[in-house]
């Protein structure tokens, strides 16, 4: 071969190189995607993934499958989803605790920032703090009353530890000067919520999505949400911020991420699409329902969240003086 077709040659290879991704992106999805979940089907985080993939199946004409895989508090799903194929067949919906507050807990087999691509945000899940019918309080000033007069022979029910319910709670006893008993439930799942209706714990800071279908029977009472602002699904009920303890705000989110070096054009087209889909009525009901307040940002703004919330939950954590077992 001679000097000129050598370099044909070699010019040639550097065009497939250079133009087979976006190539690749542009008759992307040609087989099944796969939506890795780190919890077991039925929760919160899985609901809202279902929704996502049947958005995303008829937005791009492939079916999106939710792939449910537990164990390490999440960090199993994490793990393998930051080190399969950054093709865009496999993505991951996560809430905060894992890409935040786990790592800030332990030494986790992934690295939050540098093994994904976030994507878009689909919105976030306010905390509220329920409290058992049992207790002869109504309100949250009311609640913090009632346990001052009883240091340590109060229990709140949470998840496991580290989990959100746990650290909203202990930071709240920490901010209020309370004594309580932390009573941890590993899995988290419905247990919480039924011990705390029976009486057997006082209170539980359970996500909304959980206790909004016990606030209309009676059989639990919601003081105050943790997020910001009032939430449209419980207008009635204050935010902690308001009912005295100004500045206080935890809530959870839950995102959707892909592997480190998927193709930005896979990415964008995903994320465009979800930015449509927050404006169509029937997807932001069917989040609404979850008790999620709908979001759906893109790449660069959701990255910001999950940096602001990796710095606010190490700090946090060092506050509530919480340790993983």
């Amino acid at each position: 071969m001679n000097a000129h077709a050598l370099f044909g040659a070699f010019l040639g290879l550097l065009s497939l190189v250079a133009f087979n991704h976006p190539a690749q992106s542009q008759t992307w999805p040609q087989r099944p995607v796969k939506i890795v979940v780190p919890f077991a089907p039925g929760g919160n985080t899985d609901g809202i993934a279902r929704i996502v993939a049947a958005r995303l199946g008829d937005a791009f004409g492939q079916s999106f499958i939710v792939e449910n895989r537990q164990g390490a508090g999440g960090a199993l799903a994490a793990e393998a989803v930051a080190r399969s194929p950054a093709d865009g067949y496999t993505f991951f919906l996560t809430p905060v605790t894992i890409m935040a507050i786990l790592p800030a807990l332990t030494k986790t087999p992934f690295d939050p920032v540098k093994d994904f691509a976030p994507i878009s945000n689909i919105g976030t899940n306010p905390n509220v703090l329920a409290a058992s019918p049992n207790l002869p309080i109504k309100t949250l000033a009311d609640f913090v009353e009632h346990v001052r007069a009883r240091p340590g022979k109060l229990s709140y029910a949470a998840g496991t530890v580290g989990s959100l319910s746990h650290l909203s709670m202990a930071l709240f006893v920490k901010r209020a000067g309370l004594d309580m008993v932390a009573v941890t439930y590993k899995g988290g799942g419905p247990a919480p919520v039924t011990d705390t209706i029976a009486g057997h714990v006082a209170t539980y800071f359970a996500p909304l999505s959980d206790v909004l279908a016990h606030k209309e029977s009676g059989a639990l009472r919601l003081l105050a949400v943790s997020s910001e602002s009032r939430v449209a699904q419980v207008p009635d009920v204050p935010t902690v911020s308001e009912s005295g303890f100004p500045g206080f705000m935890t809530q959870s989110w839950n995102g959707l991420l892909a592997p480190a070096g998927t193709p930005k054009e896979i990415i964008a087209r995903i994320a465009q699409e979800l930015g449509r889909a927050v404006k169509d009525p029937a997807f932001v009901e069917r989040l609404v329902a979850y008790g999620v307040n709908p979001l759906c940002n893109g790449p660069d703004e959701f990255a910001a969240m999950i940096a602001a919330d990796i710095a606010f939950w190490a700090q946090a954590i060092k506050i509530a003086g919480v340790q993983e077992k």
